[in-house]
């Protein structure tokens, strides 16, 4: 956390700032809603994303008379009586993002801000059907929402040339020469190495697609004939797709890069923490501190402030990094994961989190250290738990006990040396006498 010193340098640094002096109020600008129709027919984008990021659905048409958008949802599978209704009745749900529980219910992870719909920590469970549309059942604008979980983690960097636009290509069909559908993975491309001047890594994504001339008409898509392998335009006769445990892919691989310099404060401020006595190794560092207590044996979730799904993010224990590939779950996820990881949307997960975990986190976005976090995390007694089972109350039943009997002593002592010294003044004087 900033000193208090540095205090009067950003005050001084506002003051010379030419935006604090001058303002100009931006153009009138058309309305958003009102520069693009609502369909006539409603059709469904297709959408996809990994497990575990923060994904935004906007909503991008509706009335310009609606003041408020509810959001409806519904699995693939499901019948229409099983849609749910996201809103809170006013378009705009605030959800805390730090109560966000890690595995939860949709309606525990979800909030509307600017007619937008935004779900944290996405799961495979989230995906489905999602339309925008209004209290009177006046439908918008709608998605269809895929999410990916990992089936495949290598941290081993391939040793032949790939393209950015590099495919894996897996015929399947049910026996004919022409194949009914092919499956592939679309590789992103490589992440930014996520830490500068120490060891990093990259991250690149794969998400499952699938190719098709038998794809459902009223799921919209770049390509007609390319969606993912959730989306509901794949047709139910594709049993084999639909029972496959095909997925994303995510692949890692270390990288070091140096750090860019930041570029020099201006002239006036220099010249101006000279005359205050200031050197220019006493500027302020604009890393943001926050502060952070949660109870003990709990899962509990770090998330670093800006980060978007797309971003490279990283994370340190004060000094020491933490790598992806050190704490993550095995790379066929099939066995039990570690307790202390990094899950495929950026988070740093504790399952749970110990009393030992306290300490100061670093999170890093784009290569540049972004927040530090400051966690403690607390011993908790609730419900069913008693003060003997905590693995401290012997410690400080000994304690307790120690002190009592000292303090015991000391009082018995200073009792029986007062009783001895009047015994002995009494003596004196009957002796005098």
């Amino acid at each position: 956390m900033p000193s208090t010193s540095s205090f009067p340098l950003l005050f001084f640094h506002l003051l010379l700032s030419p935006e604090v002096w001058s303002y100009e109020a931006p153009e009138d600008k058309q309305d958003v809603f009102a520069r693009r129709a609502c369909p006539a027919f409603l059709t469904f984008t297709n959408a996809a994303y990994l497990a575990g990021v923060t994904l935004e659905l906007p909503c991008h048409c509706k009335p310009q008379q609606m003041q408020s958008v509810v959001w409806f949802f519904r699995k693939h599978l499901g019948s229409s009586k099983e849609t749910r209704v996201l809103t809170d009745h006013h378009g705009n749900k605030l959800l805390d993002t730090s109560q966000v529980p890690h595995s939860g219910d949709l309606r525990s992870r979800f909030s509307i801000r600017l007619f937008s719909l935004l779900i944290f920590r996405a799961g495979p469970d989230d995906s489905g059907i999602y339309i925008c549309g209004s209290t009177h059942k006046d439908f918008f604008y709608g998605y269809d929402l895929d999410i990916q979980e990992v089936r495949k983690l290598s941290f081993t960097p391939r040793l032949v040339l790939e393209r950015k636009s590099k495919k894996v290509k897996e015929r399947k069909g049910l026996g004919s020469a022409q194949p009914l559908y092919r499956v592939f993975t679309s590789f992103r491309p490589w992440s930014v190495c996520d830490r500068c001047g120490v060891p990093g890594e990259q991250v690149r994504v794969g998400l499952c697609y699938v190719h098709s001339n038998f794809l459902h008409v009223r799921y919209r898509r770049a390509n007609q004939t390319v969606t993912s392998c959730g989306s509901g335009a794949v047709p139910r006769a594709f049993s084999r797709l639909k029972q496959s445990r095909i997925g994303a892919k995510l692949e890692v691989k270390s990288c070091q890069v140096t750090c860019l310099n930041q570029a020099p404060p201006s002239s006036k401020l220099q010249a101006l923490m000279a005359f205050l006595g200031y050197s220019s190794a006493s500027m302020p560092v604009e890393v943001p501190v926050f502060y952070l207590n949660r109870p003990a044996d709990r899962v509990l979730t770090l998330g670093c402030p800006g980060a978007r799904s797309d971003m490279a993010v990283a994370w340190d224990r004060g000094s020491e990094p933490i790598y992806r590939s050190e704490h993550s779950a095995d790379r066929n996820f099939s066995t039990t994961p570690p307790r202390l990881l990094i899950d495929t949307g950026h988070h740093l997960v504790f399952t749970p989190a110990k009393t030992e975990d306290s300490g100061i986190y670093y999170c890093w976005l784009q290569g540049q250290q972004a927040a530090e976090i400051r966690l403690l995390v607390y011993a908790h007694l609730g419900r069913g738990q008693s003060v003997t089972s905590h693995p401290d109350f012997p410690t400080a039943v000994k304690t307790v006990l120690r002190s009592y009997a000292a303090m015991t002593t000391v009082f018995c002592l200073l009792v029986f040396g007062r009783a001895g010294v009047r015994h002995l003044r009494d003596a004196r004087e009957m002796h005098m006498d």
